[in-house]
């Protein structure tokens, strides 16, 4: 996986960031001019296979310089039980697409992206479902920036 870089500090790098799950995989995009995330939408994984398709599409509409896939571990820093299919994403997306892919720790981001939906907002269950995993693709992906552009 691609290690930390430098980015151009006038640069307009676009990174699309993953949220990924089993069953759905939660999608932002954010901007290095910016400084910014934004969810973008979630894409449906069919018996634990990403939507390839979907992902094609959304980096030729994006056209990203490079990509960031939250990494959960447990508290301790062990690996949870999707650990592996995280980083076996990682690599699809390098192999794929020959893109730079950055992870960031995911630890407890679709959570609080639950409280902030359910809590603050008061989104009903049934929208809570449909977009918390782009929020915290957002979450995940506004983290690696604050990081990486400080």
């Amino acid at each position: 996986m691609a290690e930390a870089r430098i980015l151009a500090p006038a640069g307009a790098d676009t990174f699309l960031c993953f949220d990924f799950g089993n069953k759905k995989i939660g999608v932002a995009v954010g901007q290095t001019i910016t400084g910014t995330a934004s969810a973008l939408q979630t894409l449906r994984s069919i018996k634990q296979t990403p939507d390839w398709i979907g992902i094609s599409r959304l980096l030729q509409e994006w056209q990203p310089t490079g990509l960031v896939v939250g990494i959960s571990r447990q508290q301790d820093g062990a690996d949870n039980t999707i650990t592996p299919r995280m980083l076996k994403f990682c690599r699809q997306l390098q192999g794929r697409y020959s893109l730079p892919v950055f992870q960031m720790d995911e630890t407890l981001s679709t959570f609080e992206a639950k409280q902030l939906l359910y809590d603050e907002l008061g989104v009903s269950a049934d929208k809570l479902w449909a977009v918390q995993d782009q929020l915290a693709a957002q979450l995940i992906l506004q983290s690696w920036l604050n990081k990486h552009l400080s």
